[in-house]
């Protein structure tokens, strides 16, 4: 088999898989898949990703075991892409080819379930299945396409709020089955629907797939669960997501004897997904460092760590967008036990100090904390539950080092938990945030320090 052969029956939609090829090609893309982590972990953290840190069915649980810095994760979440596409596109290809429902490649989604198909399809024979054309989508049959692109958004955006209902207002979860295994299967729908009742080019297909997610975030901010911060923030996995779900639902019309029953298993593994997404356990804590050199002694900068007057600075664009940042600093009592209150835009921080080492040392936890953010919305209030306590703040610290000259090196170190999934997508928002906050604070404290008097 050529190079060439080998990436169509991997990355195609028409080959079909025999039980010797998928076989084949899931152990050893598996195996490769598997060695491939290993070594970058290894390098990156030091720590062996074992068999069982690999297998674990839920993704994000995988990566919080891992830890490391959020680009790792990130970078792994990339790296599993295009395998993620082989084992759907390929499982779709070997159940049509095993005589089931190509519809079957949604269970890929569902942890447990997915490996026991896919041991299940390695064993199962190939059986003769009538098919159409390999010139389906090429053979005009009439129908209207605006009619069909409002029915196939229209049937991508019933998901979105149906599981926007289950996951978020019914298990509390945003999940990696709200923001990435959703808007696959809303795009999958779209791309059938919009296909069925005449096949259509791809890009416009594609472009069926953007729709349906731009209206899924327009319903969502019509009916004030979430503002346009959020919906901005969520976008890119979710239309990346949507649209390999339609490459996918529009390969689904070549295939004969769906009907509803195929239809509907669409929308069998999601709320399965979110379900057993509520058993996940909490993620590890994060911690984002950030760190500047000032041009005065430790005991002056010391002052103005414990508490500072109001940040004249102009907010950053950042900030400007709605994201909370700090103003000032005050503190009621002395050493551990003293309570430090951080006056963000949004409210105030309340920060018991639990230790106090002056000249060089300040910690504290968290006790009450503010929304992360306002949102923009047309409404006054709106009803998004991730604004409370799905980024929650644990504490924080301040670290100052003598440097030679008189200098000070000081250090800001923020501890937090991230309960949104997947956890490295939304940790690159988050420690980009947060490192913005730092920053903001830290040169406060530079310019009073190096202005103070010694």
């Amino acid at each position: 088999m050529s190079a060439l052969d080998l990436l169509r029956l991997w990355f195609g939609l028409s080959e079909p898989v025999s039980r010797r090829a998928y076989a084949l090609s899931g152990f050893g893309l598996m195996a490769l898949k598997y060695v491939t982590e290993t070594a970058l972990v290894h390098h990156v953290t030091g720590r062996w990703l074992t068999p069982l840190d690999y297998f674990n069915p839920l993704l994000t649980s995988r990566l919080a075991a891992i830890g490391g810095p959020g680009l790792l994760s990130a970078a792994l979440i990339v790296w599993t892409l295009p395998f993620l596409w082989i084992g759907v596109s390929m499982t779709m290809r070997r159940a049509e080819d095993a005589g089931g429902s190509p519809f079957l490649a949604l269970l890929y989604f569902l942890p447990l379930v997915n490996y026991l198909m896919m041991l299940t399809l390695c064993l199962v024979p190939s059986r003769p299945r009538t098919t159409r054309s390999a010139h389906a989508l090429d053979e005009p049959r009439g129908g209207h396409a605006l009619r069909s692109a409002l029915l196939g958004a229209g049937a991508g955006l019933a998901i979105a709020i149906l599981m926007v209902g289950v996951s978020v207002m019914a298990f509390g979860q945003y999940g990696t089955t709200l923001f990435v295994a959703t808007p696959f299967v809303m795009g999958a729908a779209a791309a059938y629907v919009f296909n069925l009742e005449q096949p259509r080019p791809v890009s416009t297909t594609l472009g069926v797939a953007m729709l349906t997610v731009v209206a899924a975030g327009g319903a969502i901010l019509l009916f004030a669960l979430e503002g346009v911060l959020c919906l901005l923030m969520a976008a890119p996995p979710a239309i990346l997501m949507a649209l390999m779900g339609a490459w996918l639902g529009r390969a689904l019309v070549r295939r004969p004897g769906l009907g509803a029953p195929g239809i509907a298993m669409v929308l069998l593994p999601l709320p399965l997904l979110a379900g057993i997404e509520v058993a996940r356990p909490s993620p590890p804590l994060s911690e984002v460092r950030t760190t500047v050199e000032i041009a005065a002694p430790l005991d002056v900068v010391w002052r103005h760590v414990v508490t500072f007057s109001d940040l004249r600075e102009p907010p950053a664009w950042l900030f400007r967008l709605g994201i909370a940042y700090p103003q000032r600093a005050t503190i009621t009592g002395r050493g551990v036990g003293a309570l430090r209150r951080c006056e963000f835009s949004t409210g105030p921080f309340l920060e018991p100090i639990t230790a106090w080492e002056e000249p060089t040392r300040l910690a504290f936890d968290v006790a009450a904390q503010p929304p992360p953010l306002t949102e923009w919305s047309p409404y006054r209030h709106v009803a998004a539950p991730h604004l409370d306590g799905y980024l929650r703040v644990h504490g924080g610290e301040f670290r100052l080092r003598p440097l030679p000259g008189g200098r000070t090196l000081l250090e800001g170190r923020t501890f937090y938990e991230m309960r949104m999934f997947p956890t490295a997508y939304w940790r690159l928002w988050s420690d980009a945030l947060i490192h913005a906050i730092h920053q903001r604070v830290l040169r406060h404290i530079r310019a009073l320090s190096e202005a103070s008097p010694l």
